[in-house]
């Protein structure tokens, strides 16, 4: 049976969450495979509940699934058992979810170090969340990072923290003028968290395998979005990992040969949180009214986020970099009531029409986006259930979305519940 990849098709908080908790009852096992809590996903069940998830994979809503946190992730272990926590004490089965050995963990020197150097950044902050996640990266790529699998092994613990705070204690202190942390309050604090949840560390990358062997189906959940990508995003206002499809499989050690479908979120509009280029942005009243109406504000973080019309040069971007078989378009009901809806078709840089992504840093910070107005709708498209029930306006806006894109658009969300999303193609 396939793995099944979802992946964020624009600068993330498409909303992932919700494609997750569609696709949950047709698969067997949920994996994020890279980034940390700096991302966050929303999901709203039938009954209402709303549920805010950090860290954990979507998956943990729907029963019978098993979830994983893959070795592409980095691990802060106090805000994995506060997330836990959470959902224990609302009712929710945690048993099913498992860790990766191979995952890094997010020590308290990636956090006191990620803070300091962005306020030292002062206006050439990159705009992170200050929760470690880049630092952790650093020492994973820098080979000195501790792993979740050290937790079951105090001895190696000690050294890995002990030669860690060597260099960074030194940076703390006298660079950034903070207090040295104690090796040993860091390796017992950590310790005391890994005791929590050392049951659920598992060679992950075996048993996933296993499970494809059998017959089961994987989805491979990633955070943020394709423009945050390391490699393939808005360098150097990007995340430190590869949120794009490419990423899934050395986030999860499931071979590329392994995955059939790349599903790809796009939201009905663009947003993004943090720093950066952003050519459709909107620093107006039009901007105001989607993020209100939108309720644009960040899971996670709780940063108000930049909103702009849909950039189909980004969409065609993110179709040929991660394969795209399939999109879902998100919070198409935000646009409802207006006269028009313009989408972003090109770009012009120094007078040149730009058709495709720019190549280099400077022209993205150049480019001004070419629009084509598309009629608007002024019904309530917040239940409708199948694409003919639609406006015949917002369909013409999903139809040039998806010529545009360069891949289908399956499936439509027309508000947060899990049951107002309009399918009209089979994913999975």
């Amino acid at each position: 049976m396939p793995a099944i990849v979802l992946i964020g098709a624009q600068w993330g908080d498409e909303g992932k969450g919700k494609a997750t908790d569609l696709l949950g009852d047709r698969v067997d096992w949920i994996v994020r495979y890279q980034g940390g809590n700096n991302a966050g996903h929303t999901v709203v069940l039938p009954d209402g509940q709303k549920f805010a998830l950090h860290l954990i994979p979507s998956g943990i809503l729907t029963p019978g699934i098993t979830n994983v946190i893959g070795n592409g992730v980095v691990v802060d272990p106090a805000v994995l058992l506060t997330e836990l926590a959470g959902l224990d004490e609302r009712g929710v089965d945690t048993s099913r979810l498992l860790i990766s050995a191979d995952a890094h963990l997010i020590m308290p020197y990636h956090v006191a170090i990620d803070k300091v150097t962005e306020r030292y950044l002062g206006k050439a902050k990159i705009g992170t969340t200050g929760r470690g996640i880049g630092p952790a990266y650093q020492d994973k790529v820098a080979r000195v990072g501790v792993r979740v699998q050290d937790l079951l092994d105090e001895k190696i613990l000690r050294q890995k923290v002990e030669a860690a705070l060597d260099i960074k204690n030194q940076m703390l202190v006298k660079i950034y003028n903070r207090k040295a942390l104690d090796p040993e309050q860091v390796v017992d604090e950590v310790l005391a968290s890994g005791e929590k949840f050392a049951h659920r560390i598992a060679d992950t990358r075996l048993l996933l395998n296993q499970a494809l062997e059998r017959g089961e189906t994987v989805l491979l959940e990633g955070s943020q979005g394709t423009l945050l990508d390391v490699d393939h995003g808005t360098y150097p206002f990007v995340t430190s990992s590869n949120p794009t499809s490419g990423g899934a499989s050395a986030g999860s050690g499931i071979g590329p040969t392994r995955i059939t479908t790349v599903i790809g979120i796009l939201k009905a509009y663009t947003t993004r949180v943090g720093s950066g280029p952003f050519p459709t942005e909107l620093n107006d009243e039009m901007g105001e009214r989607l993020r209100k109406v939108g309720g644009e504000i960040g899971v996670t973080t709780k940063r108000l986020r930049r909103t702009g019309w849909f950039d189909a040069v980004i969409a065609r971007y993110a179709s040929r970099v991660n394969g795209i078989t399939d999109y879902f378009l998100t919070k198409l009901d935000v646009l409802s009531g207006l006269d028009t809806v313009p989408i972003c078709v090109a770009y012009e840089v120094d007078g040149r029409r730009i058709d495709d992504m720019p190549m280099t840093q400077t022209d993205v910070h150049h480019a001004v986006p070419v629009y084509e107005e598309m009629p608007g709708w002024w019904e309530d498209i917040s239940e409708c259930r199948t694409f003919e029930e639609l406006p015949a306006n917002a369909r013409a806006y999903v139809e040039r979305i998806e010529e545009l894109s360069g891949a289908r658009v399956s499936a439509v969300g027309v508000g947060p519940g899990r049951d107002q999303t309009i399918v009209r193609y089979p994913m999975a």
